[in-house]
């Protein structure tokens, strides 16, 4: 598929209509994972989709988080985190994050919407919100969390062939999701099933 122009991502995402809620289960078609606490309310979250425009088509700028931190160390994510109560909104909590984590100045940043909010399997939903990033815009990654920033072209996320479904087993059962292979990066879990739900926004598939 041949690069999206910035109106072309604008109007798509405008027509879309009503987020709803996704996660790895749902998007590969799936019933939904028993979580191991599932009366607990999942704990609120946001991330930035950052598209950049760039001469030879879009990208979007994905992080790979240090290896010394509690969390999801070492893995590939957007920009983003739990929503804290001082922020205003799902977008609030991710221009915050964004600028927290990669400084990145919140008024380079058009925001065009959000995408379905995303179960994790570790008790998140996350609110993914895209925005359009200037071109001249700068980055500074915080060096405690964020071990490196990279770009990947949109036409590569758009392209189905590269959406590969794998699975490993876990203590409450067989986990499915999304990988996205990109170079030597290996995209998946939540960060691959919400660039998944991304290109079916834009594909409308």
């Amino acid at each position: 598929m041949s690069s999206l122009t910035e109106t072309e991502i604008r109007a798509r995402l405008a027509a879309w209509g009503q987020p709803g809620e996704q996660g790895d289960h749902a998007l590969i078609g799936l019933p939904a994972i028993s979580l191991p606490d599932p009366q607990k309310p999942p704990r609120p979250a946001a991330v930035l989709v950052p598209v950049l425009p760039r001469p030879s088509g879009p990208t979007v700028l994905l992080t790979r988080r240090t290896d010394h931190l509690h969390d999801h160390a070492g893995q590939i994510s957007f920009p983003g985190g739990r929503i804290d109560p001082d922020d205003a909104s799902p977008e609030a909590a991710a221009l915050r994050e964004a600028r927290e984590e990669v400084g990145l100045d919140p008024t380079a940043v058009d925001l065009l919407g959000r995408l379905d909010q995303y179960r994790t399997i570790t008790g998140y939903s996350v609110t993914p919100i895209v925005g359009l990033v200037a071109p001249d815009a700068h980055f500074t990654p915080d060096p405690f969390e964020v071990a490196d920033i990279f770009e990947v072209p949109l036409d590569f996320i758009l392209d189905r062939r590269n959406h590969q479904r794998h699975f490993r087993e876990t203590p409450i059962g067989r986990r499915y999701f999304y990988v996205l292979p990109y170079q030597d990066r290996y995209i998946w879990g939540a960060t691959a099933g919400m660039l998944v739900n991304f290109s079916r926004v834009l594909t409308g598939s």
